[in-house]
């Protein structure tokens, strides 16, 4: 046994008492950074920590990155890394696991991060684990956000973290907020993943209990580098 060291002795690291953000960056420009502030004020709001600081740091001019922004009562820290997913794939496995997201934390990314992390843990060696609300509707990834074409229409399942690159995505695009119950995910016809490290991946297989759905690719076409897989 070891005695705890004293900066680890404090709420953000004993109980996850902190918010943060993932930004995509593009030769040193953190992309959709007012939305990502935004949320993120949103979430030390309602967590009851100061505000985060809305002036960037000055970081490497990477040619893709990932600039992480955390908020603990101690104040705004930042750290910045390349961002090298590897090969673009033709699409992606996710899995649906049993893992249930937070029903007060959901909608905020929080150093409270361990639902996500058993959902990703339980969804191996698949791309992507989803999760499920008390329900039994699908509401978010353990590390990227659903996208599901769904009864002819783009649909964002309701209950989970409000995607920043999902929305994105979604710009000038007919599209429905609602629940997305586990039962209807038959009745898919496309899906995608999105998030700042992969920006809009196709789904090509989604696996799960009595679930074996392939599914078409179909890329995005956009100009947006926070959207497109980082090569």
């Amino acid at each position: 046994m070891k005695p705890l060291p004293d900066e680890l002795n404090q709420p953000a690291w004993l109980h996850g008492a902190s918010a943060f953000t993932t930004v995509r960056t593009r030769h040193g420009t953190a992309l959709h950074w007012p939305a990502h502030l935004d949320r993120l004020r949103s979430t030390c709001a309602f967590l009851g920590l100061p505000a985060p600081d809305h002036v960037l740091p000055t970081f490497d001019a990477l040619p893709w990155g990932l600039l992480r922004v955390t908020v603990t009562e101690g104040g705004t820290f930042w750290s910045h890394r390349t961002l090298t997913p590897g090969p673009r794939p033709s699409g992606v496995t996710v899995r649906l696991t049993d893992v249930q997201v937070h029903p007060q934390l959901a909608a905020h990314k929080t150093g409270n991060y361990l639902p996500a992390r058993l959902a990703a843990r339980q969804a191996a060696p698949a791309f992507e684990g989803w999760l499920q609300d008390a329900g039994g509707h699908v509401v978010d990834g353990s590390r990227t956000a659903p996208l599901l074409e769904l009864d002819g229409e783009l649909v964002v399942p309701a209950g989970g973290l409000p995607s920043i690159t999902r929305a994105a995505a979604l710009a000038g695009r007919s599209h429905v907020t609602r629940l997305a119950h586990r039962t209807d995910l038959p009745r898919i016809t496309r899906a995608w993943i999105c998030g700042s490290g992969v920006g809009v991946v196709p789904v090509q297989k989604i696996e799960g209990p009595e679930l074996n759905l392939a599914l078409p690719t179909t890329w995005l076409t956009t100009a947006d580098p926070a959207l497109v897989w980082p090569e």
